[in-house]
C-alpha cells in the first residue's frame, strides 16, 4: 500500500529532474574526412562526374556540393551529395 501512494509521486519527481537538467548536446561541427562536409566559405566546385566498373556492370558516380543549414556562427554547411546509378560499361 505504502508503494502505491510513493509512486506516482516519485514518477512525477523524476520526470521534472529530467526536464529540469541541462543535458542538451551540442553538435560537433568539425569531421575528420572534408571530402564529406566543409564549413563556411564558398560553394567548393563539384567533381567530374566519373564511371567505375563494378564488373558486369558499370556504375557513374555524380557528386554535387549543397548548403546543408548553417552553424550557430552564421557559417555555411557544406555537404557532398552522391548519385550512383548503372550504366553499360564502354
Amino acid at each position: 500500500m505504502p508503494l502505491r501512494r510513493c509512486l506516482p509521486i516519485l514518477l512525477v519527481a523524476l520526470f521534472v529532474t529530467g526536464c529540469a537538467s541541462n543535458t542538451t548536446i551540442a553538435p560537433r561541427y568539425t569531421t575528420d574526412n572534408p571530402d564529406l562536409l566543409r564549413i563556411g566559405g564558398d560553394r567548393p566546385s563539384n567533381p567530374d562526374v566519373r564511371t567505375e566498373n563494378a564488373g558486369s556492370f558499370c556504375v557513374e558516380i555524380t557528386e554535387r556540393w549543397n548548403e546543408h543549414g548553417k552553424t550557430p556562427d552564421g557559417q555555411v554547411l557544406w555537404a557532398k551529395d552522391t548519385l550512383r546509378k548503372v550504366v553499360p560499361c564502354r
